[in-house]
């Protein structure tokens, strides 16, 4: 996976935006209209403020179902990234959660849409919906029967859930490269807003040669400029909002200091005396 060809650099910024429930989830509001604006106004302060991609994800329809999720659901995506992609121009991305890879290519390969992200693409993972067994290959040939050039982000031993029996991380990274056939790798820690260990990012890094390695959560302006020294690029969204808070909506201010920190510490790897990395907090105020 080439991440220039996608998003115009070899190390992006993806931000997420978060939909409000959507039809048939617990916590659902009656008003598609509702989460579409919303869905709009991040998106609009994600790209302004300078990201490189973003993914969509039904973040609030939790509790997640584990596998496959509600028509609903699928059809309300589909038109909120319709919407999304004719509003913005950098690339979108799917996330169907909990693990409904499937839907995730539909929609993307529907409305143009560039890749999706995979929680658990290989594997069995003991999560709070129980069980999810990764199924690449059906996820694979459905995206041949589709004639889709999607491109498949795939998490290992993804945040929120436990391994079954011992996962040796090299070994599992390589193992979703080489036989379940993603992508491009992510990286997280072991909960939302958690970032993954300097030294999983290290043997995760080694692991995948040429593949892409992407760090999946617990980003901000403060560690990224460690982060990204062993890593491709970042997914993004906790520290992007108002307040830190995740249920916040997304905060442009944020978004720019965040952009900015990340171009500097790029920079930094090939001019180090042009950036210090402990300059006061106050310079990226909270």
């Amino acid at each position: 996976m080439d991440l220039k060809e996608i998003f115009q650099t070899s190390n992006p910024i993806i931000g997420v935006v978060h939909l409000l429930p959507l039809p048939t989830s617990p916590r659902w509001g009656g008003n598609l209209k509702t989460v579409m604006d919303r869905a709009e106004q991040e998106a609009t302060a994600l790209a302004s403020g300078g990201v490189n991609g973003i993914i969509v994800e039904n973040f609030f329809d939790a509790p997640f179902a584990k596998d496959r999720v509600n028509p609903a659901i699928v059809s309300a995506m589909t038109l909120i990234v319709h919407r999304l992609m004719n509003l913005v121009t950098v690339p979108i991305g799917i996330n169907v959660l909990r693990n409904d890879a499937e839907s995730a290519m539909a929609i993307a390969s529907c409305v143009g849409a560039q890749f999706i992200r995979v929680n658990v693409l290989n594997g069995v993972m003991a999560t709070d919906q129980g069980l999810i067994e990764g199924n690449a290959h059906r996820l694979l040939r459905y995206r041949r029967e589709l004639g889709s050039d999607v491109k498949i982000l795939a998490d290992v031993l993804v945040k929120h859930a436990t391994p079954l029996g011992e996962a040796h991380l090299s070994a599992v990274v390589k193992e979703t490269i080489e036989r379940a056939l993603a992508d491009g790798i992510i990286l997280s820690g072991v909960s939302t807003g958690s970032p993954p260990s300097w030294e999983d990012l290290e043997l995760a890094r080694q692991a995948c040669g040429q593949t892409p390695l992407l760090i999946g959560s617990g980003a901000n302006w403060e560690n990224i400029p460690k982060l990204i020294q062993s890593a491709d690029g970042v997914i993004v969204s906790s520290s992007l909002k108002r307040h830190g808070r995740i249920d916040q909506p997304i905060d442009p201010s944020r978004v720019r200091q965040f952009v900015e920190v990340m171009q500097r510490s790029l920079s930094a790897s090939c001019e180090p005396e042009n950036w210090k990395l402990d300059k006061p907090k106050s310079e990226f105020p909270l």
